[in-house]
């Protein structure tokens, strides 16, 4: 990780070198002022580019790229939303479930990478007292390290990036990278109610200098790390819940955290995921490879279910789509539907990470376990969050199309959503499944290992498939024992189908 981290740094410096201007004798050994080097490179400066990669990652494209290969593609694939068309071929490592340590290496390099930015911006923001900048790092890091750890287990957290130091990070255990997540969280929250520098909200690409939805950002990402953890034994999140609901509760209805550094449909600009699962500047599909999953397309259209107008388009009138794993038989790409626009509606569209409906999934859930009291009920809250998703997506007449859709179907019903807590956090998690179709395939998949909620029917139809069940986690990639040899191997012998990240029961 080490090399990795420097590696990317350096590019990173050099890029920036490029756009701020410098003279010809760059390599002269004479100091030059116009020299972009780590000691006088901005911290606001090295955050917007950061924050863009997050939102780059959040989909798993490469930071800089547009219409490059996805490193989360497989999520997207394992849950059911999307698959291979059938003119292209089969990725059989992917859905024969047989992953090796070479299959996650550019998600964690990637993600790493993104990570190191953050804590340059952390360090470097203490370092001149800028703790407003400093905490929408922490936040951002947050988001991002919570998705690692939902993926790996173990990784590198408390001597991570400190190459001066520990050459070769120990991995820290899951579960006290997220209690340190809670603490370094806390932090940020109080750091956003200190003033922020002009310099800020120029480069904050995010919430647009708006501190108190950082810290509605901030409260939604501790919920998000207190319902991973509702199967763990003894669990209890009454001290995060209070500090939560003292700091401004989580985001709500339109208040989604997305970034645009000013996206637009110019080559190497656009929005990641419409650069990605879109159209190119010229025009074509930049997913060729890539269709609904019938899986999702089936939920969607037996509910008849308005939202998958802005999920997909239409073939001759019909939505045609794809079964995953199915080595022939496939429609070929111009035969199959496309992403709609209610989710790639444009170059310039914002970039979501957190979309508003997704928090209040979350805070359905928390109110359906008793975990928050005096905010309504859970009914009420679950209502919200299946209509918020209507009007986020763009659909005609929300608010009605999202109450003939509750009224009328079994699975948005809350009369069926069961007695008990646990019963009613399946239910929910069905609903915010659907509503996050193509948008958050890694939550998604979380859910799934967490509560084991989705009808049966998303599992890969490749015969050579290792198992009839999804992966628990990804295996650590080969660079890392490549470079990190020791600390890695500390970790114990992993298995992709029997071990498990702490949160799963």
């Amino acid at each position: 990780m080490k090399k990795i981290s420097n590696r990317l740094w350096i590019a990173a410096l050099a890029l920036t070198w490029v756009f701020a201007g410098c003279s010809k004798d760059y390599f002269d050994v004479n100091a030059d002022p116009n020299r972009t080097t780590d000691d006088n490179i901005t911290p606001e400066l090295i955050f917007t580019q950061a924050a863009t990669n997050v939102s780059m990652r959040h989909i798993g494209a490469s930071p800089g790229s547009e219409g490059s290969t996805i490193d989360l593609q497989f999520a997207q694939d394992w849950v059911g939303y999307m698959c291979n068309t059938g003119d292209f071929a089969l990725p059989q490592i992917e859905s024969s479930y047989n992953i090796d340590f070479a299959f996650g290496d550019n998600a964690w390099q990637r993600d790493y990478a993104t990570l190191f930015d953050l804590y340059k911006v952390k360090t470097k923001a203490q370092e001149q007292n800028n703790k407003v900048l400093a905490g929408a790092a922490m936040i951002l890091s947050a988001k991002l390290f919570q998705d690692v750890v939902d993926t790996y287990g173990d990784v590198p957290y408390s001597q991570a990036f400190q190459t001066d130091v520990y050459k070769y990070p120990v991995y820290d255990k899951a579960q006290d990278i997220y209690n340190a997540l809670q603490l370094s969280l806390d932090s940020a929250i109080t750091y956003m109610d200190e003033t922020a520098s002009a310099a800020f909200v120029n480069a904050d690409v995010v919430n647009h200098g708006d501190q108190a939805k950082w810290q509605k950002f901030a409260n939604t990402l501790k919920l998000r790390l207190l319902i991973r953890q509702s199967e763990v034994s003894g669990f209890n999140p009454s001290g995060e819940i209070a500090k939560i609901e003292a700091k401004g509760g989580v985001l709500g209805a339109g208040e989604s955290v997305s970034v645009n550094p000013g996206f637009s449909n110019a080559q190497f600009k656009q929005s990641p995921f419409y650069g990605n699962y879109g159209f190119t500047t010229n025009g074509n599909k930049a997913a060729t490879g890539y269709a609904p999953n019938n899986y999702i397309l089936n939920i969607l259209l037996s509910t008849n279910d308005d939202r998958i107008t802005k999920f997909f388009t239409t073939v001759g009138g019909f939505y045609v789509g794809c079964d995953y794993g199915v080595v022939t038989g496939n429609p070929f790409g111009a035969q199959a539907s496309y992403f709609g626009d209610g989710i790639a509606k444009g170059g310039g569209q914002d970039q979501w990470l957190i979309p508003s409906f997704e928090s209040m999934f979350f805070k359905a859930e928390a109110i359906a376990r008793g975990w928050i009291t005096d905010q309504g009920t859970a009914q009420a809250a679950f209502e919200a969050a299946v209509t918020e998703s209507f009007v986020w997506l763009g659909v005609d007449d929300a608010e009605a199309a999202a109450a003939n859709y509750i009224a009328g179907n079994d699975i948005a019903n809350w009369n069926n959503a069961g007695e008990t807590a646990e019963e009613q956090a399946k239910f929910i998690a069905l609903q915010k499944y659907i509503s996050l179709t193509c948008i958050d395939a890694r939550e998604a998949w979380a859910d799934q290992r967490r509560l084991n909620f989705l009808p049966e029917g998303f599992i890969t139809l490749n015969p050579s498939r290792l198992a009839d069940e999804l992966p628990l986690r990804l295996l650590y990639p080969q660079s890392e024992y490549t470079t990190n040899a020791a600390s890695v191997q500390a970790v114990g012998t992993i298995n992709q189908f029997t071990t498990k990240i702490f949160w799963q029961p």
